[in-house]
This record gives structure tokens, sequence and C-alpha cells, in this order.
């Protein structure tokens, strides 16, 4: 595990908190390294029977853009961001998410595959890649939309605007919003409550659950994830890129 990742099994639950209070949990590579190895590991642990992502007072502020903007080839290389959004479509067991703070773009989006979300009424969530010269990613532009509703996803994902956990939960993407100093004790009980329950028929659950959409579901992630590529060579996002990192030298 990464420096800021740490973990915690217990009765069948496994924590997986991000640890980089300083930067609202912003998001290194070397973090969806660790969430990554972290879900494969459990994938297959049989004492493992629930995950939990949780991330203490800020849930995670999205990707670190000074080592996102990292450039290979000379080019920025997303690539583990999406190697951990791959992880967590295709995870087979319950996934629960305790959301504090700021979710901001990936923050949010990996929540569409999370089977339970308890979320800080006052708890902020954004998804401003159109801010950054960007495209959805994880699924959002088809998972969203199901979740919420064509409107609210359209207007979420083109607009970058913010919403509260109170909104997130009104409009179903989150299972419960609570006061922020009960978010973790409530998703500690949800996790504990699917633990306790038959652990092969919760995996085929989820899989009936997904089945429907699976196919298409991993079309759009293959075709975001191009689409994100493509869009990051663009002058538009160079600019934004340039411009944040100027600002953070500055």
């Amino acid at each position: 595990m990464t420096e800021h990742l740490k973990k915690r099994f217990e009765g069948g639950v496994l924590t997986l908190r991000l640890d980089r209070p300083e930067k609202k949990n912003a998001m290194t590579r070397g973090m969806y390294d660790g969430l990554a190895q972290g879900l494969a590991a459990a994938a297959t642990h049989d004492e493992t029977r629930v995950v939990v992502l949780a991330g203490g007072s800020d849930f995670t502020a999205g990707n670190d853009l000074a080592d996102f903007a990292t450039v290979e080839d000379g080019q920025p290389r997303p690539g583990a961001a999406f190697e951990f959004l791959e992880q967590i479509r295709a995870f087979p067991k319950p996934v629960v998410a305790a959301v504090r703070g700021v979710a901001i773009g990936i923050g949010t989006t990996l929540l569409l595959h999370c089977d339970a979300v308890v979320v800080a009424r006052q708890a902020r969530l954004q998804m401003p890649f159109a801010r950054l010269a960007l495209v959805p990613e994880g699924g959002s532009s088809l998972l969203l939309a199901r979740r919420v509703g064509t409107a609210l996803a359209s207007w979420w994902l083109m607009s970058g605007e913010a919403f509260s956990g109170e909104d997130a939960a009104r409009a179903g993407l989150a299972l419960r919003a609570v006061e922020d100093d009960q978010v973790e004790a409530e998703a500690a009980a949800i996790a504990a409550q699917l633990a306790a329950l038959p652990a092969a028929a919760l995996a085929e659950t989820k899989r009936l659950r997904r089945a429907p959409g699976q196919a298409g579901g991993e079309r759009v992630m293959a075709d975001e994830r191009e689409a994100f590529s493509r869009q990051l060579r663009t002058p538009e996002a160079q600019a934004v890129f340039a411009t944040f990192l100027a600002r953070k030298k500055g």
C-alpha cells in the first residue's frame, strides 16, 4: 500500500482509507495503484466480504493535477486512474462508500460503482470535467443518467456545478445522507450488515443486478478512456494544465 492509503480488516470488512489530508486526499498515481491492488486482492480473498472506501474529513478532491500532468512521451498519462476504475467496475463483492467533505471528479464518478453510499448532508460533490477541458470518465456518461435521470446528469456533467450530499441522496446517487459526524458509523453499520449475509448470494445478486448493462457499460468506459486521453492532448486542455502548474509555481 502507498503511504497515502491505509487499510484495516475487521469482521470480514476491508476498509481502504485515503490518507492525504493536507491535500484533501487529491489522488496520485500511487494512490490509484494502491486502490486497484487492494481491490484485486480483496476480490479473491474469501474472508473479505465487503469493502469500505473512506477518506476522513474529505473523501477526495479528485486528481492531483500536478501529479496527473506529469508527462511521459510528452503527454499526460491518466492510465492509473482508469485501471482503478476498471477494478471497481468489475469488483464482485459489495462496496460501501463513506463520503465527507469534498468528492470531486472521480470522487463522485466512482460512487456509481458502489453498492451503498453514505454521504454527509453538507458534503460537496462535483464533476468539473468540462471546466477542465476534459470529458466524463468512470462510465458516468451512461451510468449517471440511469441513476439520477437524463436532465440532472446532463446538467451536472456539462456545467460542472457542485451539489450537496443532501442533493445526491435525493437524486438517488447516495443511499443515505446523514450528519458529518455520523457518516463513518453509518457506513460501518451497513458494511457489517452486508458482511453477515451469505457471501455467494450477495455476489450473485450483484452480478445479476449489473448484467443487463454490463456490455454497454464496458463499451462506454472504453470510449470515455479514449476520448479522455484524446482530449488531454488538445490545446484547450494543455492551456488549463499550464495555467494550473504556473499558479502552483507562483
